[in-house]
């Protein structure tokens, strides 16, 4: 990394999502990658002690696990904007397009469309500093589920293997979530060792199928939500977290 960037990664317990803050030291721009609300305040806190400005809180997908921090952040932080796929089919300020670019001071993210999680899945590449951010698509030793919201097997698949393992095999990989206690692998790492995506393609089909996952048990409250960034129809535990503040 080097010396004019800013990098910190952040848990959250319960649904075991990493949250990515990311900073042109220069500039103070900053953006932030996945952020859960209840812990938004955690999120607002850390970029104003690091007299940071946050420009963009960006999803890489549409979750289902929890509900996005990036509506509660827009009013915690004045100014930053919310940014998502547009073929997540949520609104957000920004609609991002494969090809396109997330851009805080002199650091640029690029937008790589990598369906198959959901229809919407994209992955950051911060070619700057050699690094991605995969959200569900690829986790270490792992990847997201195929049998909601409009995933697919075979399309992430293709996804993984065109859109992630094509990138240098030194480039860092940090998912959206682990379950284990890992906190990132690599491009190299997961092309060799990763247990479903070195399969071929009809047996990785074969082996998502039978998964045989339990139904999210958050989906039904964060999928509406996170349709409109977060701040609609809000749990009353959650928001009552917020009541007073």
């Amino acid at each position: 990394m080097t010396k004019n960037f800013f990098f910190r990664q952040l848990f959250d317990r319960e649904s075991c999502t990493y949250t990515y803050l990311l900073a042109d030291v220069a500039s103070k721009e900053a953006v932030i990658i996945d952020p859960v609300i209840e812990l938004s305040d955690r999120d607002a806190q850390l970029v104003s002690d690091l007299g940071f400005k946050l420009v963009y809180a960006i999803n890489t997908h549409m979750h289902a696990d929890h509900i996005t921090g990036t509506g509660r952040l827009k009013r915690l932080v004045p100014g930053a904007r919310s940014a998502i796929s547009a073929a997540a089919g949520a609104d957000a300020d920004v609609k991002l397009e494969d090809g396109g670019a997330v851009r805080f001071g002199g650091l640029e993210l690029e937008v790589r469309a990598t369906p198959g999680h959901t229809e919407g899945c994209v992955t950051y590449v911060l070619h700057s500093q050699r690094m991605c951010f995969t959200g569900d698509a690829l986790l270490i030793r792992g990847c997201g589920r195929t049998d909601f919201q409009g995933g697919s097997s075979d399309t992430l698949f293709d996804s993984v293997h065109q859109r992630i393992f094509t990138l240098p095999e030194d480039y860092a990989v940090y998912p959206a979530h682990d379950y284990k206690g890992q906190t990132a692998s690599s491009v190299g790492e997961e092309k060799r060792l990763n247990p479903r995506l070195t399969r071929s393609r009809q047996e990785f089909c074969a082996i998502m199928a039978g998964l045989n996952l339990a139904y999210p048990k958050k989906i039904d409250v964060a999928l509406p939500a996170n349709r409109v960034c977060g701040l609609h129809n809000i749990p009353d535990e959650i928001a009552a977290l917020f009541a007073e503040k």
